[in-house]
């Protein structure tokens, strides 16, 4: 008897120091009876003689958390440097990639959902020292709650170790698994969620209050350079008709490019350009919110960089920036992300953005004249002034142009303006006409003139026929009006300006044919003549019909358009979208788009 009661006693005291080692395993430091692998976690000794095999199994259950919350703290350990307790293992740097302040404020969180277990692990230590006889099933039931937690936060970090998640990704990844049933799971990744919503938030008042992207990482979903595109997702809009002069959508988007330069590359140094990462947009952020947040940013960040006289322009949210930043950061105290209330605080930063930016452009930089002045000279409005110019240069552009072609038709064009009386000292020097000729590229290699359109690339090109199909046509574009005139904008311009200087010539010429006609008028003619002059007559007849349509149904009417919708909006961003409107109803209606008809030679 008295060797059974030894025997119980020994038995006793070893599952109360089993109970305590359990206790530090599963606080993250294993033993001799709970030992680490690294492959299969913690396990329990299989030679313990005073364990039934059903406290076996439950113990290997709770060895499964123990597991788990090793995991997590390597885990937090490998991407931020702290953990709440010593490192039992040998400590190794990151070796997954993955790295950026959205990771380690993942790491923050999911370090935060982690203190509930923590003091659960303490109070059990203390019930323990109070009462050495409670079981192994006591610290099950006490660490039951976590049974469901912990796998479902495991699953989440093996998913952003495994796919490499970065940046805002991890708000998707974090979100997507929030959305389960299981109320536990889902309260501890919303509050992982809330904490990695503090890093945008942060980035967000950076960014649209400031004009700065706080990004070295290539993080947040806005990114300084041009946008990669998306011709996968617009391949089921490429034959869809959308309305304008039965343009598709393939034909659109060769509109807006025009096989030009893109207006990424032609951008001048000071002039960055912004778009935005969608592949970094988190789901339950629309894109229409974030092209608001894209148009602030950089409105506020041409305002910075680019505004020489703030005394004139003033702040371009009005001196709110207290008031939003403070607005910002009621949101991001927010336990649970509300889009209405997002989009609503968007919406008014927008607001003040656009407004301020309209009395800027229409009111004080004058848009309506600055658009007379692009219809007068892109659009051939001054239409005497081009017919002086075409019997001035024609003798200079009809063949290949050389390297004095520029100057000469420069001086031409000025000549032209003197004889119709256009003598702006103000405006005439920011206007000049270029000639791009075989051998310009390499001599103007240090930089195209202010406002000219760069060389669309520096393979060997075709030398053009004549100066005329080689003429363009700069502008200057004064600040701030430069973020709605760029350089791709008045290339597509000179697309225009092209098209109906030729129709011009065309006409001009076939008048000529006709006063020469008259003049041979009283001479014999030939059955030969005849078929010359009934041929200048129906040429001459679809001609000024063009020019007509050209200049009245397209020109004029689409611009007294754009012109009532400017006058009827206080918005900035009403504005550029008028604009584009309008000149992608310009080149559709033009018949520029079309491809050429095949001549077919009959034999």
């Amino acid at each position: 008897a008295n060797c059974w009661l030894a025997t119980a006693s020994q038995m006793s005291r070893d599952l109360i120091n089993m109970i305590h080692e359990l206790l530090l395993a599963l606080s993250g430091y294993p033993g001799t009876i709970f030992t680490w692998n690294k492959r299969t976690g913690l396990q329990v000794s299989q030679d313990l003689p005073f364990l039934h095999p059903s406290e076996t199994s439950v113990l290997n259950r709770l060895s499964k958390l123990g597991s788990d919350y090793i995991r997590f703290t390597e885990f937090i350990e490998q991407h931020t440097g702290h953990v709440h307790q010593q490192e039992h293992h040998t400590n190794q740097p990151s070796q997954t990639g993955l790295h950026g302040i959205y990771l380690r404020a993942f790491c923050t969180g999911l370090d935060s959902i982690l203190q509930p277990y923590r003091q659960a692990l303490l109070d059990l230590e203390q019930e323990f020292l109070g009462d050495p006889h409670l079981t192994i099933s006591h610290v099950n039931y006490k660490l039951d709650q976590f049974q469901l937690l912990f796998p479902s936060v495991m699953v989440v970090v093996e998913t952003i170790k495994s796919q490499k998640i970065h940046g805002c990704q991890i708000l998707e990844t974090v979100y997507k698994h929030s959305c389960g049933g299981l109320p536990p799971v889902r309260m501890a990744l919303e509050k992982i969620l809330a904490v990695c919503h503090g890093v945008m938030y942060k980035q967000l008042a950076a960014w649209m209050l400031h004009g700065l992207l706080l990004d070295q990482s290539e993080e947040f979903f806005v990114k300084q350079g041009p946008s990669a595109g998306g011709a996968a997702a617009n391949q089921e809009e490429d034959e869809e008709d959308l309305g304008l002069g039965g343009l598709s959508g393939k034909q659109l988007r060769e509109l807006q490019d025009l096989r030009l330069i893109e207006e990424e590359n032609m951008l001048a140094p000071s002039l960055q350009q912004f778009s935005l990462r969608t592949e970094m947009l988190p789901s339950y952020i629309p894109i229409r919110v974030a092209e608001k947040i894209l148009f602030v940013g950089e409105s506020v960040q041409m305002f910075e960089n680019h505004n020489h006289s703030p005394s004139r322009a003033g702040s371009i949210l009005k001196h709110q920036e207290d008031l939003f930043a403070a607005d910002l950061h009621r949101l991001k105290q927010q336990p649970l992300f509300s889009l209405v209330d997002f989009e609503n605080l968007i919406d008014r930063i927008r607001s003040t953005v656009a407004e301020h930016l309209w009395t800027l452009m229409v009111e004080e930089s004058d848009l309506l004249e600055q658009l007379k002045i692009i219809k007068d000279f892109y659009l051939l409005g001054r239409g005497e002034l081009y017919q002086v110019f075409i019997d001035l240069a024609q003798h200079m552009l009809k063949t290949p142009p050389t390297a004095v072609t520029e100057h000469d038709v420069n001086v031409a064009f000025q000549q032209a303006a003197h004889k119709v009386l256009l003598d702006d000292d103000n405006l005439l020097p920011l206007l000049h006409l270029t000639v791009d000729y075989q051998g310009k590229d390499g001599k103007e290699a240090t930089g195209p003139r202010d406002g000219a359109t760069p060389p669309q690339d520096t393979s060997p090109r075709e030398v053009p026929p004549t100066g005329w199909a080689a003429l363009g046509l700069t502008y200057k574009v004064q600040w701030p009006l430069h973020i709605l005139f760029t350089p791709a904008v008045l290339e597509k311009y000179n697309v225009v300006f092209r098209y109906l200087l030729s129709v011009r010539r065309v006409q001009s010429q076939l008048q000529h044919c006709w006063a020469l006609q008259m003049q041979r008028k009283h001479l014999k003619s030939s059955q030969t003549d005849a078929v010359k002059w009934r041929l200048r007559n129906h040429m001459a007849f679809l001609i000024d019909n063009l020019q007509y349509y050209l200049q009245v149904d397209v020109l004029e009417s689409q611009f007294s358009q754009l012109l009532q919708q400017i006058n009827s909006t206080r918005d900035f961003e009403s504005i550029r979208l008028a604009h584009d409107h309008f000149l992608s109803n310009l080149l559709a209606q033009s018949f520029i788009l079309l491809k050429p008809v095949p001549v077919t030679h009959s034999k």
